[in-house]
């Protein structure tokens, strides 16, 4: 029997506005040398965009391009003749949906899902219990050199029986119920589509070594549906904290609204949302959280509608909300284990497997 051919020559043009991750570059070009790499630095503005249409890529680079990795700076189809897939930095697509690429070729996208879930499931928890062990008062009492007395320190509830309702069971809403099922808390989980099998439970995704669900056993129940009959039977499991880490797209635009929090409210729960924030109608939770009488207890918000939220907003200086700039997937290690999936790519590529974290056209992820 002959020699396998060689791997086919890649040509990798990434574009980024992040430092180069030299330990994952030399990975890939040590596993893969078959592969060159051509990085164009594209810079942040003040308000964290990109200008998207000043950034002029040549056109010989896109031509060569068989494999692009990108966070939103895309080619026309035509520009780019030879992809063989487009590889995102981050781990949604809505912000491309529209542009002709997704809309009318069938290139594949894959995305970086999987690499945010340990920071993102920390900043989950500490939000958790810096409201319940009323933390915003702890430290306006260490601003003021005070030995205060905190109000209401003995109505303090640990989270040990308390339900998380995970609104979206990807690898965010994984690492998260990992954590908060350590705090003895119960774990349910919806997902859109059903999961009634072992292999269906789980995750096929990219997982940082040590961290998830990566078979499905966390939960204590399934729920899913992606009408609002099956979101309200899962909304009415006696949730005290729900996580909302489903990704945005047309079902669930504004998804969360009155009367959702109607139901979360007869629990008093609390809510956290590191999704997006349009996925919620935001009125109607500024409503429900001052709700003296069956609203909700609390909210933690990485993300709002819009962004950024304007200083007019009432969410600023409701007390029983904390807000942070979309910054909860922030890290040392994004970078690195975003290549890290793309290296997983490009072998599974050579070998004739599946890519992993192929986005869905039709489902919008």
């Amino acid at each position: 029997m002959g020699e396998a051919p060689p791997p086919q020559k890649e040509y990798i043009l990434v574009i980024t506005p992040f430092e180069e991750p030299t330990e994952a570059l030399d990975d890939i070009r040590r596993k893969h040398p078959n592969v060159e790499i051509k990085i164009i630095r594209v810079t942040f503005l003040l308000n964290g965009s990109w200008a998207v249409n000043e950034i002029k890529v040549p056109d010989d680079e896109y031509r060569k391009a068989t494999i692009l990795a990108t966070s939103r700076v895309l080619p026309e189809p035509k520009q780019a003749p030879n992809l063989k897939f487009i590889h995102f930095f981050s781990a949604g697509t809505d912000h491309v949906t529209n542009t002709p690429i997704y809309k009318d070729s069938e290139v594949t996208l894959t995305t970086s899902s999987g690499i945010h879930g340990p920071q993102i499931a920390e900043w989950v928890l500490m939000q958790l219990l810096a409201f319940n062990h009323h933390e915003k008062q702890l430290l306006a009492f260490q601003r003021e050199h005070k030995w205060g007395k905190l109000n209401g320190m003995w109505s303090i509830r640990d989270y040990v029986g308390q339900r998380l309702g995970v609104l979206g069971y990807g690898s965010i809403g994984r690492q998260t119920a990992r954590l908060c099922k350590a705090l003895g808390m119960d774990v349910i989980a919806y997902t859109a589509s059903p999961r009634k099998t072992p292999e269906s439970k789980r995750d096929t995704g990219y997982i940082v070594p040590g961290t998830g669900d990566e078979d499905g056993t966390i939960p204590s129940a399934w729920y899913s549906g992606v009408d609002k009959a099956s979101l309200h039977n899962f909304l009415k499991q006696d949730i005290d904290v729900l996580l909302v880490a489903v990704p945005l797209t047309d079902q669930t635009r504004h998804s969360l609204g009155k009367e959702e929090f109607e139901i979360l409210g007869k629990n008093n729960a609390f809510l956290v949302n590191i999704a997006r924030g349009s996925i919620i109608v935001q009125d109607d939770l500024i409503a429900a959280l001052k709700q003296k009488e069956g609203g909700l207890r609390g909210a933690a918000l990485d993300v709002t509608d819009p962004e950024p939220l304007g200083p007019e907003s009432e969410l600023w200086d409701l007390e029983n909300v904390a807000i942070t700039p979309h910054n909860s997937g922030s890290g040392s290690t994004y970078v690195e284990r975003s290549f890290q999936v793309l290296e997983r790519n490009l072998t599974n590529l050579e070998r004739g497997r599946r890519l992993i974290n192929v986005v869905n056209r039709e489902r919008g992820y």
